[in-house]
């Protein structure tokens, strides 16, 4: 097959959609992206299975199975995503969904929106706007503007010195130093770090490490592994504090939010 062939450069080829929803699955690469690019248009990816990882500049989003992530139209992103994670990709007019332009999320995906979803996979590309096909891409984007958004961002610092404490937070989940350890380390006030985080993240030192540390809990959830293991290793000092955060960030426990669903 010629380059032009392959479907991200049929995809990138196109200076429209044919439909206002755009997503057959002869016609994607429902895969993930690990190299920096925008669309033309919304791009909506839902985590059949496994745990799919989007950044942007305003910070990673985490997309566990049940979830989607909106992309919005224009904004520069990479995906990488755990192995053996299942993709359902769709490409949407940004004027079909009541979103914020510019605005990316993760939504909570229904067991009707997900068979939505896959039921759009096997459409025409050029489905019937009058008919059948049409009344249920409406359903669908119906579904979409009325689901409900996870809080799944983990916002990201723009200044050297906020980010690189942030990337270690990453690496090492249960690294235990405060932020004064980091001011003294760094030769600054912790004034101004705790100042520096506000500002950037919109979150305190505090609130953004509980955060990053229950997100990096995902993927090793996702895997399987047992929750009092996941727990210790991001930093919690027993299985109960651990479940109570989990619950309190997300409305769920750990097994309720990543419960698996038989896939197809």
């Amino acid at each position: 097959m010629s380059p032009n062939g392959h479907p991200e450069h049929r995809l990138a080829a196109l200076k429209q959609l044919p439909r206002p929803v755009y997503g057959q699955a002869e016609s994607l690469p429902n895969v993930a992206l690990g190299y920096r690019h925008q669309h033309r248009w919304g791009q909506l990816s839902h985590a059949r299975g496994g745990l799919l990882r989007v950044r942007t500049d305003a910070g990673l989003y985490l997309v566990p199975p049940r979830h989607a992530v909106w992309v919005a139209a224009r904004v520069p992103h990479q995906v990488r995503c755990e192995a053996g994670t299942h993709i359902r990709s769709l490409y949407i007019e940004p004027t079909a969904l009541p979103w914020p332009a510019g605005q990316c999320r993760v939504i909570a995906v229904e067991p009707l929106l997900a068979e939505l979803i896959e039921s759009f996979s096997g459409m025409p590309i050029e489905y019937d706007r009058d008919g059948a096909d049409g009344r249920l891409v409406q359903v669908l984007l119906d579904r979409l503007g009325a689901a409900r958004e996870a809080p799944l961002l983990l916002p990201l610092p723009r200044g050297r010195q906020l980010r690189g404490i942030c990337q270690r937070l990453l690496d090492a989940a249960d690294d235990p130093r405060t932020l004064g350890d980091w001011a003294t380390r760094l030769g600054v006030s912790q004034k101004t770090l705790s100042r520096g985080f506000l500002r950037e993240t919109g979150l305190t030192f505090r609130h953004w490490r509980q955060r990053a540390r229950l997100l990096n809990a995902l993927p090793a959830l996702e895997r399987g592994e047992r929750v009092t293991d996941v727990a210790l290793a991001c930093g919690y000092a027993s299985l109960s504090a651990f479940i109570a955060a989990f619950a309190g960030h997300f409305g769920q426990t750990p097994g309720e939010l990543l419960r698996r669903r038989p896939h197809d």
